[in-house]
């Protein structure tokens, strides 16, 4: 079975106020984007399919591909302004697969028991997503920041990526979002689309606390913290 995983890198990161786009921003000595991919490099994973905006292209090659030596990167092409579009631009340039792992770049944190486990699951219920319970009591709003409800908090749960598939699961739920007219605005992941367009079950994998998406300068301080944990197990256990 062939397994491709499509590693999103297009964002601009806004909340960031940085320049940098955030996935370029070095997070103890290496870009946050690299952390991802390696991740993927040393796995079971057999290609990746990196998307980042048009002009990052020839950076992406030369500052990531080439630097690093990441054999299995196999094409980096432009994705689009919304997540969704840049999501479909990696599985158009999927010539074959039977999986298909969809990841944001700006998530340095998988791991190799994340990956096994989305693994398994993926390959009984062809679709799945990486997620961890809530913490925190979730209130629902009305539009004046009114409480409306209280939902059961054993039931909640925050979805992280990566978001995993059978191709021709996924390749088909994005075919047809645009004939199925539905506001592409109100789509926040890959799930979703599946869910709203195939009417397909997604199971949830539990992922891990740590596997968080760096977005605000705050998260770039926590993520430190996280990369030298890891780094002084790693030094222990060799």
């Amino acid at each position: 079975m062939k397994t491709i995983a499509i590693v999103l890198a297009a964002g601009k990161g806004n909340r960031m106020k940085s320049d940098v786009p955030k996935q370029y921003m070095e997070l103890e000595g290496y870009p946050i984007l690299y952390y991802s991919l390696k991740a993927f490099e040393e796995s079971f994973v057999d290609e990746i399919i990196l998307v980042t905006r048009e002009n990052d292209i020839a950076y992406c090659d030369k500052e990531l591909v080439k630097r690093y030596g990441f054999n299995k990167i196999k094409k980096i092409v432009a994705g689009g302004k919304e997540r969704y579009q840049s999501v479909y631009a990696g599985i158009k340039a999927i010539e074959n697969a039977d999986f298909v792992y969809i990841h944001d770049g700006a998530r340095p944190f998988l791991t190799e028991d994340i990956l096994h486990r989305i693994q398994a699951e993926v390959e009984q219920s062809h679709a799945c997503v990486v997620g961890v319970p809530v913490k925190d009591t979730i209130k629902v709003l009305n539009h004046e920041r009114i409480v409306k409800s209280t939902p059961d908090r054993s039931l909640l749960w925050q979805i992280q990526t990566p978001q995993t598939f059978s191709y021709n699961l996924v390749k088909s739920a994005y075919e047809g979002l645009e004939r199925m007219k539905i506001k592409t605005q109100e789509i926040t992941d890959d799930a979703m689309v599946v869910e709203l367009v195939k009417c397909h079950p997604i199971k949830v994998v539990e992922g891990s606390y740590t596997n968080i998406k760096i977005t605000t300068p705050e998260d770039l301080r926590i993520g430190s913290v996280i990369i030298k944990q890891i780094m002084e197990q790693d030094h222990i256990h060799s």
